[in-house]
């Protein structure tokens, strides 16, 4: 193994960084981290964390300490380009860039650009009025992250917050993982999301896991729609490394685009589970970024799925609530080869009511195997919690 004075540094930061800290740790790199939450599993792979004290406008504080290395950044930093443009600034980001993130978070210059390539958009308004009040029409933040704030337009709203109004879509909720460079876009993945699970506590619009879905089995004209797109993000946005689209597939099996994330995406760990690689080093690669240490791979036939649990009710998490996950989940994750829980808090650690508390992961055969598997897990996980 090279030695500390011969390893390459990275800096993550975002709302959550434990997959992409652990992917950059896989990969060769010493890891200094800062986000929202400072997990107990984010301390056992990054040389440093930092939690993010107000989120996000401490982030420069939070990092002053770290090394001026290379940093990345996960969700939900693409609603603050400015701030992205200020860290920037003083250390060199391996990531698309402030100005490219502010043209594809624009739904009017993102909804020109995907219909020209022939894909669809819903139909958004930046005002109400005149709109049905009966929920076909939902209301959303304009600074949106994980579903967080969507709520169907039924015409009585106090809120003042910058926000738009988007017609609503019948379909299946997928995302799509492309890694974009100077060359052009490669598809990497699609997975199908999980929206509102109650068995997750999730809001009716939350997102709250993922199903990995075989490239390989993807239609031709859905393949074909997001080839185009990929092409679209990289050369009319000028997006660079790791991006995700949020997509609802209609019956004819028409892609409409939803939301772009502009960077590293909460579904991607699941590839990363199935081919043994490591995600950071493919993001890094994008902005000529290397390490000589090669992950060790640990590829997996068959499907992988993930849950964010929320907090039903308010919890303590404690030592002995931490012992009792790792107590019910040792088991999973032996079998699986890789982490059946992730994103554990650092106790002591008050969680309140709606907030996540975890991930759970589960590995099946089928796609449906999976996602049944993954329920029990949840289940089981919570019960460990509240015993």
């Amino acid at each position: 193994m090279a030695s500390a004075a011969h390893t390459p540094e990275l800096i993550v930061v975002g709302a959550s960084v434990r997959a992409m800290a652990a992917s950059a740790a896989r990969a060769g790199f010493r890891v200094f981290a800062a986000d929202l939450f400072g997990d107990h599993d984010l301390r056992e792979v990054a040389s440093a964390v930092a939690t993010i004290r107000p989120y996000p406008d401490g982030l420069p504080a939070a990092i002053a300490s770290f090394p001026k290395v290379p940093w990345i950044y996960t969700g939900a930093l693409e609603n603050h380009p400015v701030l992205i443009s200020a860290l920037a600034a003083d250390r060199p980001l391996a990531g698309s860039s402030p100005e490219a993130v502010a043209r594809v978070r624009d739904p009017d210059m993102l909804a020109r650009a995907v219909r020209a390539v022939g894909l669809s958009f819903p139909e958004t308004r930046h005002d109400p009025t005149g709109l049905p009040r009966d929920g076909t029409w939902l209301v959303k933040p304009l600074a949106s992250a994980g579903g967080r704030g969507i709520r169907p337009w039924c015409g009585s709203d106090a809120d003042d917050s910058p926000r738009l109004w988007q017609k609503r879509i019948a379909g299946r909720r997928l995302s799509a993982g492309f890694v974009l460079t100077a060359g052009g876009s490669q598809l990497i993945s699609t997975s199908r999301q999980l929206i509102g699970r109650r068995w997750c506590h999730a809001g009716q619009f939350a997102y709250c896991g993922s199903i990995d879905l075989d490239l390989e089995m993807l239609t031709g004209p859905l393949r074909d729609q997001l080839v185009r797109l990929g092409t679209c993000l990289a050369e009319t946005f000028g997006l660079h490394g790791l991006v995700g689209a949020d997509l609802i597939v209609d019956a004819r099996q028409r892609a409409h685009v939803i939301e772009i994330n502009p960077r590293p995406t909460a579904s991607l760990e699941l590839i990363e589970r199935s081919t043994g690689g490591s995600l950071a080093a493919l993001h890094l690669a994008a902005f000529g970024i290397t390490s000589s240490a090669a992950p060790a791979r640990w590829p997996r036939e068959g499907t992988w799925s993930k849950a964010v649990l929320f907090a039903a009710r308010d919890i303590d998490f404690s030592a002995a609530t931490l012992a009792a996950v790792r107590t019910r989940s040792a088991s999973w994750t032996s079998a699986d080869g890789w982490p059946a829980v992730a994103d554990i808090p650092e106790p002591p650690c008050p969680i309140p009511a709606g907030a996540p508390v975890c991930t759970v992961f589960a590995h099946a055969a089928t796609p449906r195997g999976a996602l049944a598997l993954l329920r029990r897990r949840v289940i089981n996980i919570e019960a460990a919690i509240f015993d």
